[in-house]
């Protein structure tokens, strides 16, 4: 005997229905030639809403959804109604950019729902997630650590409002600004995505969040940063600014695809982190000096080199700090703008209409004394950059190299001339950033079978003038001592070679890194080995941070 369940009968047409209306909606937007949406996939932006009353939208069957500035989205059942035309054209008198979408009755629907949130909400300013300041406040004096965070946005989960994206995306912020994170990673995964921050240089979880509300998630990050709502197999970078009391953060944006969805790195600029001193970075007695007089040059070019997330562009900003006096010109070129210093003229890449080579070019007509450009990446940029330090100017930039060393192979790589390197180049340095021991937590371990190995083998190659304050024990943390509580702060260890008469040489011959090391080994310079070991056995820091950033096991034997 077969049974007829209605119930489920209705479902299925119900579902049916839905779908055509969709692929209704996708086979107009092709004709109409303007992008389809579903909006049931995309957070509503409550600023977008406030720009269309409720009456009119649904009159009109539209949908405001979307506000960056002054550009608008609206979501349409049918482009060429006298409603939507007039529509846009009262938009576009107020001086708004209109963007026309295509979507469903349902879709709309979604949207008109929110107007009842209105209430809940209050406007933001044109191009900044503006958190209020008491709200925020509130949330960061409840956040001492990554699990108070954790409470917040799973309380926040069980809530069933539809505004709550906003708020778990303000919590997230809120917690990584309060903790002072300098990324926020949002990974999906098949079930859950995992939400890291990265303290001190190191990854930690903070809370799972489901699926359904991450598409949310990413469709607000999405219009915060002025990204493409529809496109999610590219990869794509943006940036937008949280405004606290009368501190600005800037956030940048990074989107990849991924297996399950587009995955999300926020990097949280905050000035206050980044204004530091340059007797604060944790530079060596012996290279302070040397920096100390490069600086003060006036012509030459000094390269920082190391990974994303090292500490070049904070090292940089001290030395600008160091020279900046009325009576000379600085200009920068940056991407962005990490630390606004005053007196200083600061502009920002834009990747289609100001690039680095272009703005390093502009920059050399308003006659300035000292250039900072962010980074070299190619050979248009190293070119002129290296031009400019031979005609008189002041260079600082930094370059994606493990090592000072390796930082010369690298720029005849991008093409420059090496007869003109020793020339252009005054001195490079590499460093990395280690966190600093909390030895309230931590005890003295003797030091003892492998470790005192490597670490006498690597003292065997200090310079002359240079030794260890002790060297039978190291700093351990506390049985039970998160990471979280056993160190506070990060400081550099850094190398660097200057280009003299030995290096001048050896770089014509085309020479590898490893030649260039030796060749710089009568400096007298530490290496970043020398100088993280120099910082464990004083106290600074553990071997196990040590190892984390820098491979230490390995010994050059041939320096």
């Amino acid at each position: 005997m077969i049974e007829f369940n209605e119930e489920k009968q209705e479902l299925r047409l119900k579902e049916l229905r839905i779908k055509e209306e969709e692929d209704l909606a996708q086979i107009l937007a092709k004709k109409y030639k303007i992008p389809y949406l579903d909006l049931t996939t995309v957070s509503t932006n409550i600023d977008a809403l406030r720009l269309v009353s409720e009456e009119e939208a649904r009159a009109g069957e539209l949908a405001s959804f979307t506000l960056i500035g002054k550009k608008v989205g609206i979501a349409v059942r049918s482009p060429e109604s006298k409603e939507i035309t007039a529509l846009v054209g009262k938009l576009e008198k107020k001086g708004y950019v209109v963007s026309v979408y295509m979507a469903s009755k349902k879709s709309l629907e979604w949207v008109w729902r929110r107007y009842k949130d209105l209430s809940f909400s209050s406007e933001t300013k044109a191009g900044i997630l503006d958190v209020a300041n008491a709200e925020i406040s509130t949330i960061m004096e409840k956040i001492k650590t990554r699990d108070d965070v954790d409470k917040i946005i799973t309380d926040v989960l069980s809530q069933k409002r539809s505004y709550r994206v906003s708020r778990i995306l303000e919590i997230i912020l809120a917690g990584g600004i309060g903790l002072g994170v300098s990324d926020i990673h949002l990974e999906p995964a098949e079930s859950e995505v995992r939400l890291r921050y990265r303290l001190h240089g190191v990854l930690a979880d903070v809370a799972p969040i489901d699926n359904d509300t991450f598409r949310l998630l990413l469709s607000r990050i999405k219009l915060l940063s002025g990204l493409k709502l529809n496109k999610n197999s590219i990869a794509q970078d943006g940036r937008f600014s949280i405004k606290i009391n009368d501190r600005e953060i800037q956030i940048r944006t990074s989107i990849l695809p991924g297996a399950y969805n587009e995955s999300i790195v926020l990097r949280l600029l905050d000035p206050e982190n980044i204004g530091v001193k340059l007797e604060e970075l944790g530079i060596n007695k012996k290279l302070f000096a040397v920096l100390t007089r490069e600086i003060q040059k006036p012509n030459g070019m000094i390269l920082n080199t190391g990974p994303t997330g090292s500490g070049k562009t904070t090292t940089l900003y001290a030395f600008l700090q160091t020279i900046h006096t009325p009576d000379i010109k600085i200009i920068t070129i940056e991407d962005p703008i990490e630390y606004h210093l005053p007196g200083i003229v600061q502009t920002q890449v834009d990747k289609e209409k100001y690039t680095f080579s272009q703005g390093l070019r502009s920059a050399l007509r308003q006659d300035p004394d000292v250039i900072m450009v962010g980074e070299i990446r190619d050979n248009e940029t190293a070119s002129i950059a290296v031009n400019a330090a031979l005609t008189g100017h002041l260079v600082f930039s930094t370059l994606h190299t493990n090592s000072a060393a390796g930082a010369f192979p690298r720029l005849v790589d991008l093409g420059v001339d090496p007869k003109v390197i020793s020339s252009a180049i005054s001195i490079v340095i590499a460093q990395r950033l280690v966190r600093k021991l909390n030895k309230d937590v931590a005890s003295q371990i003797p030091l003892e079978g492998n470790d005192r190995v490597i670490v006498e083998n690597i003292l065997k190659t200090l310079p002359d003038g240079e030794a260890p304050v002790q060297t039978d024990k190291v700093w351990k943390l506390n049985d039970g001592v998160t990471d979280a509580s056993g160190y506070t702060g990060r400081l550099g260890i850094y190398e660097a070679i200057v280009v003299d008469t030995a290096i001048e040489e050896v770089i014509r011959t085309n020479p590898s890194a490893r030649d260039i090391l030796k060749a710089s080994s009568a400096q007298g310079l530490l290496t970043m080995r020398q100088d993280g070991i120099l910082k464990v056995l004083d106290g600074t820091t553990t071997l196990d941070e040590l190892r984390r950033v820098v491979d230490i096991d390995e010994l050059i034997s041939d320096l």
